[in-house]
């Protein structure tokens, strides 16, 4: 899947041969859903493998653009959990108790941390799930896709975002003495090796790492202490690899940084690692890069890959769904790109009809009326921009996806 990091997670249970081809522009539509799509869950396609990712994913985004998700959207969200405080990629009958059949994973989990604490007043949720993710931590400092699991560079990545959500800080998220940061760190390929600076996913069987793309975007956000929702940075110091016998997480991040803008630069965007894919352009990794290029104050090539996306990336997201939409809203807000306008499409209306409308929050109405009024910054124009396009439609919007793509 070219949806955010959601491959890894289908090829962990075996069907990523069958899911793939829904994702490339041009394909036809994907097959019916094998189970009944819940009331209250964003999107038309089956949720088995991603419902909680994208429904986290939409709720997110409602909440950067200021709207109050749906009550319903929520609920769904949040009725998930399971009573360990982990989430599950999705489940039908959540009102069964979970047991060993379910399979709760941390990127789930971590995911919907980020968004029910952007919804707010879920605090008792977000800190049973907190505390399960703690529980999994391994010794290495990082998190693998389920408990026990070896660790890996995307699943550490979404648990630091999850943990800096609710105002931890990430580098006290310790086990045996590691740090989340230390798994990253090691994750790092050296500069003077082939793909220097980029991450590995996980080391390969002979326990050396290579280089990708999805990881590498992964752990920038990650090494900066962020989650999905990042804006410009501080320009780094280097525009290259800089050598460093122990890097701190600021320079894992510019390093990685450094590998993604040299990546993009020469196409404008990431191509497809997915292993016996088709070559072609992957939509999502490139979403996932411009907004890891824009935290990492990498601006320029940020917006050269989100440029790419607008007169690219139209179908693949028609096709993909909320997650796809959420990507892109999310990529907009980072280079401070109007979602209102991708290409001639809105992606607030096209991500809004798949779900429940939100509601526009009193205090963002309040802070756009003043913006409307006043400084004119290019943020203020983009809020405004979002709010005219919402309210004139009547309706709101929404997203989710996530995981492993080995080259």
């Amino acid at each position: 899947m070219n949806v955010r990091r959601s491959a890894a997670a289908l090829a962990a249970i075996g069907v990523l041969a069958a899911a793939a081809p829904a994702t490339a522009a041009g394909q036809s539509p994907s097959p019916s859903p094998k189970v009944a799509i819940p009331s209250g869950l964003y999107g038309k396609s089956d949720p088995t493998y991603d419902g909680v990712w994208r429904q986290s994913l939409t709720l997110i985004a409602q909440r950067t653009l200021g709207y109050r998700p749906a009550a319903q959207a929520v609920d769904w969200l949040a009725g998930q959990q399971c009573a360990s405080g982990a989430f599950a990629a999705f489940r039908a009958a959540p009102a069964k108790a979970c047991d060993g059949k379910v399979m709760a994973d941390t990127n789930s989990t971590a995911a919907a941390v980020q968004a029910l604490k952007a919804a707010g007043g879920h605090d008792d949720a977000v800190g049973k799930a907190v505390t399960w993710l703690k529980s999994v931590q391994n010794k290495d400092g990082g998190w693998g896709y389920s408990p026990g699991g070896a660790s890996d560079t995307n699943s550490t990545s979404v648990v630091i975002g999850a943990l800096a959500a609710t105002g931890m800080d990430p580098a006290s998220a310790g086990k045996a003495g590691k740090s989340p940061y230390d798994l990253l760190a090691a994750m790092a390929l050296p500069c003077d090796q082939d793909g220097g600076g980029a991450l590995a996913y996980q080391p390969d069987k002979k326990g050396k790492p290579a280089a990708n793309a999805d990881a590498t975007a992964a752990g920038v956000l990650g090494a900066l202490g962020k989650g999905f929702v990042a804006q410009a940075g501080r320009a780094p110091a280097h525009n290259a690899c800089a050598k460093a016998g122990r890097p701190t997480p600021a320079q894992v991040a510019d390093n990685a940084g450094a590998y993604l803008a040299a990546a993009v630069g020469r196409t404008g965007h990431l191509q497809s690692a997915l292993p016996g894919a088709k070559d072609q352009p992957d939509f999502g990794n490139t979403a996932d890069a411009v907004v890891a290029l824009a935290a990492d104050g990498r601006t320029e090539q940020a917006k050269t890959a989100y440029d790419w996306l607008e007169k690219n990336a139209g179908n693949w997201a028609a096709q993909s769904g909320p997650a796809a939409y959420a990507q892109l809203i999310l990529a907009a807000h980072a280079v401070g790109a109007q979602p209102g306008d991708f290409g001639g499409t809105s992606l607030v209306r096209s991500l809004n009809e798949l779900g429940p409308a939100p509601a526009m929050d009193s205090a963002a109405h309040e802070t756009k009326k003043a913006e409307r009024s006043g400084s004119g910054s290019g943020l203020g124009v983009w809020w405004f921009v979002g709010v005219c396009l919402v309210a004139g439609i009547g309706v709101g919007f929404l997203l989710s996806g996530r995981k492993k793509r080995q080259p």
